[in-house]
């Protein structure tokens, strides 16, 4: 399940990516079939693990283009273990509302950013993140939690703030949306057999939508998504200009809520 659409963001063979806090990398596996050269770093060493042992199995099966590479590592987003312009993209997706330093996790990925790269940030979406807050303190109150609920403007201004040049953004997953609702609501530590009927329910409607992509639920989606979108995207560039000269000639772009 993607956040990043690569239609708006689209890859080259032979980019340098970093998929920065990749979890179990399914934007780096997708990075990876598409014949760019990826990194996909974690500070979970688990999660790390499991990455490499899936782009190993994905090399076996033939699955990525000839000069493809790629490699999973444990690094911290505070400090990244690259040279300055390392990398042609960046993607954070669901990362950066975990982090207290975000204008420092900006930063790093400005700097091992070539200028001229791509960057694609998603955070979860105001509306339906502050539903969330309101019906379960479990939901955020945790180790690793969700710590602040990014307003679109308050994003794209630290963006701005830290030399990049917005272009463009969306939402998704609208589908999903009312399964973390309907989670909060009955318990976000109910899972499997123990979770509440209606969750369970939903839970099994959005495993079929992934698995069989049938065209009701891609064009629900798509109604949704502008609506209840779970997750907000943006994407920028990082221009040729001085951070100071850039921004001040920063581009239009979509700013939803």
């Amino acid at each position: 399940m993607l956040t990043v659409d690569f239609s708006r963001f689209p890859l080259a063979p032979g980019d340098r990516v970093l998929d920065l806090g990749c979890g179990a990398g399914r934007h780096a596996f997708e990075c990876y079939r598409r014949g760019a050269r990826v990194v996909a770093l974690d500070r979970n060493a688990e999660e790390i693990r499991e990455v490499a042992t899936w782009f190993a199995a994905m090399d076996a099966e033939g699955e990525a283009p000839a000069g493809a590479t790629a490699t999973a590592m444990e690094g911290d987003a505070l400090a990244l273990p690259f040279p300055d312009e390392s990398f042609d993209v960046v993607i954070i997706s669901e990362v950066m509302e975990h982090i207290h330093d975000d204008k420092g996790v900006l930063a790093e990925m400005v700097r091992v950013l070539r200028p001229g790269g791509r960057i694609a940030v998603t955070v979860p979406r105001y509306g339906p993140e502050k539903v969330c807050w309101a019906l379960s303190d479990a939901y955020h109150e945790v180790e690793g939690g969700h710590i602040r609920i990014y307003r679109a403007t308050d994003l794209l201004a630290r963006m701005r703030e830290s030399g990049l040049r917005p272009y463009g953004t969306h939402h998704a997953h609208g589908l999903h949306a009312p399964y973390w609702w309907l989670k909060c609501a009955f318990g976000v530590g109910r899972d499997g057999d123990d979770a509440a009927l209606p969750v369970r329910a939903y839970h099994k409607l959005l495993v079929w939508d992934i698995m069989k992509r049938p065209i009701a639920t891609r064009l629900a989606e798509r109604a949704l998504d502008p609506l209840i979108g779970k997750s907000f995207v943006a994407y920028a560039t990082k221009p040729h200009l001085p951070v100071a000269a850039a921004g001040a000639g920063a581009g239009t772009e979509e700013a939803g809520a």
